[in-house]
């Protein structure tokens, strides 16, 4: 009789393989995505991203300048 082995980690399966979870890849991309416009805010000195309905250009001194409004 074969006998199953425990779970060596919560992200782990009982063959030893790794899975990705929805939260697990949220909170990997959103770390990525805070890590990416670091570098890019150092490189450019800006990013665009949104905020309060607007597409905005974010500078490094942390002034914004809105770009133009989402349309709902």
């Amino acid at each position: 009789m074969k006998s199953i082995t425990k779970k060596k980690s919560a992200h782990a399966t009982r063959d030893g393989f790794a899975y990705l979870t929805k939260r697990n890849t949220i909170t990997k991309a959103r770390a990525a995505g805070k890590k990416a416009a670091k570098k890019a805010m150092h490189i450019m000195g800006y990013v665009v991203t949104t905020h309060k309905g607007w597409v905005v250009k974010q500078f490094a001194d942390g002034t914004i300048e809105r770009i133009t409004k989402i349309e709902e």
